[in-house]
């Protein structure tokens, strides 16, 4: 077995196959033994299909940037052809006969995949606390949370298991658990990556799809290996002017980086990440950068509700089409979390709905004039560190929520009266930083540069120019070589 796995990242497992040091098969092997020590702890990966990994090395794996590097899905948006889907719900399991084009694009990067990651159920909540298939683990202290939704593909790469893994954001999911393991996310520009064939936006373009990394580099090698428009996708965004691979290999310019310390929902920001972003605004100055505060103009009020009014809308009409392809029982096992925000996106209007989307182009224009003046804006990825499981979400609030569903409206009415909001408030206070890249679409990183006074990771969010991942990757790359990033667990 290759013994020193653990210590490099996707590309310098690659380039050891490619000068003949070890073989595919041993670094399966090497990823299989860590997995089998490690995951009865951590409980990321929640299926496996080793001797299908296997198999594919014996018919030989395509030659790319990782070709032989062992690598896990998230098991939500995924399809795996012959392999089973339960977007970590108990309510359904669909075995798909065909690859999704973003694991088409995998494939043909090299990557050996063997595995699916634990996330919460349709990827709605913030930590991997699914009732399908159990908590997931922080890597760093068994019992807290990894975040989410793609907390088990961050305790994978934390923990080692494998150098990099599928995540998905639709609002925060892959820097939030990013954050919280310590590791390195980022999230594309919008309609960078594709979702097709059953999709060509998810969450009125909310989402983006990538992979959680050990390496700045290795995110940016498979950016260059994914992105790209895709046959019915409603966008064919600018390429970029080298690869992203190159932007990592060269220094950033002196920056302008606006710092932001104000969360868009009413919370406070932790003591220790508070100490954190002020340590990376001086580093950043300290290296060549500007930094000055500078906040956007943002109603705060309205950016949580009118993200809401999306997402449950969104809710509603992915539970509708549940129910008519595998019936009401299929519904009734889903968790509180998914019933509620279905109840509320039914009792909703369209009107409501676009009145919503509208306020998501405020957000987006102010996020453009901020960035007509800076190249980036700074701020925490999270307001705190991890935090124990069973604080997210509010399971008392859901079963009022739950009682309460019969009632004709009760979706505005809920919003009005602030009851929503107590419900939802553990989540969305963790995601004041985070919501906004979703709702613009613009790219962000979650960077792991610090930690909190009792060693739980903390990280900082960059958030760049639409299409310019470029400039996120060479500042990362930039603070990897000059500060170090925190240390795996």
């Amino acid at each position: 077995m290759f013994t020193e796995y653990r210590e490099y990242d996707g590309l310098g497992l690659a380039g050891l196959i490619k000068a003949g040091e070890v073989t595919p098969s041993e670094l399966l092997e090497a990823a299989i033994a860590r997995a089998n020590e490690i995951n009865p702890s951590i409980n990321a990966l929640i299926h496996r299909f080793e001797d299908r990994a296997y198999r594919h090395i014996n018919d030989g794996l395509p030659d790319g940037p990782f070709t032989g590097v062992p690598f896990v899905l998230k098991d939500l948006l995924a399809a795996f052809a012959g392999e089973p889907l339960t977007m970590g719900s108990r309510g359904m399991t669909a075995v798909p006969n065909y690859d999704s084009e973003l694991v088409r694009r995998y494939k043909a990067s090299g990557v050996n995949i063997f595995a699916k990651t634990n996330t919460p159920e349709f990827g709605l909540i913030i930590t991997t606390e699914p009732k399908a298939h159990g908590v997931s683990h922080n890597p760093h202290k068994l019992g807290y949370s990894t975040g989410g939704s793609s907390g088990g593909s961050a305790a994978a790469v934390a923990a080692g298991i494998v150098p990099m893994a599928h995540g998905g954001d639709g609002g925060g999911s892959i820097r939030f658990p990013a954050s919280w393991c310590g590791v390195f996310g980022l999230k594309p520009s919008r309609g960078r990556n594709p979702l097709g064939p059953d999709q060509g936006e998810d969450w009125q373009g909310a989402v983006a799809e990538h992979v959680l990394t050990r390496s700045v580099r290795d995110s940016a090698a498979m950016l260059d290996c994914t992105s790209g428009h895709e046959i019915g996708a409603p966008y064919n965004i600018v390429l970029p002017s080298g690869s992203f691979l190159s932007a990592t290999q060269r220094e950033p310019k002196p920056l302008r980086i606006a710092l932001s310390r104000r969360p868009l929902v009413n919370t406070e920001i932790h003591p220790d990440v508070e100490i954190a972003l002020n340590k990376t605004a001086q580093q950043l100055r300290e290296i060549g950068h500007e930094v000055v505060e500078f906040e956007p103009q943002i109603n705060i009020e309205r950016f949580w509700r009118d993200f809401f009014v999306v997402v449950c809308g969104e809710v509603a009409a992915m539970v509708a089409g549940y129910k008519a392809l595998y019936g009401a029982a299929c519904v009734k096992q889903f968790e509180p979390a998914t019933k509620n925000m279905a109840m509320i996106g039914r009792s909703l209007s369209a009107a409501d709905f676009v009145s919503a989307k509208k306020g998501w182009h405020d957000i987006q224009l102010a996020m453009g004039r901020l960035l007509e003046h800076h190249d980036l804006m700074l701020c925490p990825t999270i307001p705190t560190p991890a935090v124990p499981h069973g604080q997210l979400p509010n399971s008392k609030i859901e079963e009022l929520l739950m009682l309460a569903s019969h009632r004709l409206n009760i979706g505005r009415l809920l919003l009005r009266s602030g009851l929503v909001e107590q419900m939802a408030s553990p989540i969305l206070e963790k995601m004041a930083f985070t919501m906004m890249g979703n709702i613009t679409g613009l790219p962000g990183m979650s960077v792991p540069l610090h930690s909190s006074s009792d060693g739980l990771p903390i990280g900082m969010q960059f958030t760049g120019r639409m299409n310019d991942e470029e400039t996120l990757f060479s500042l990362a790359a930039q603070l990897e070589r000059e500060l170090g990033f925190s240390l795996p667990a």
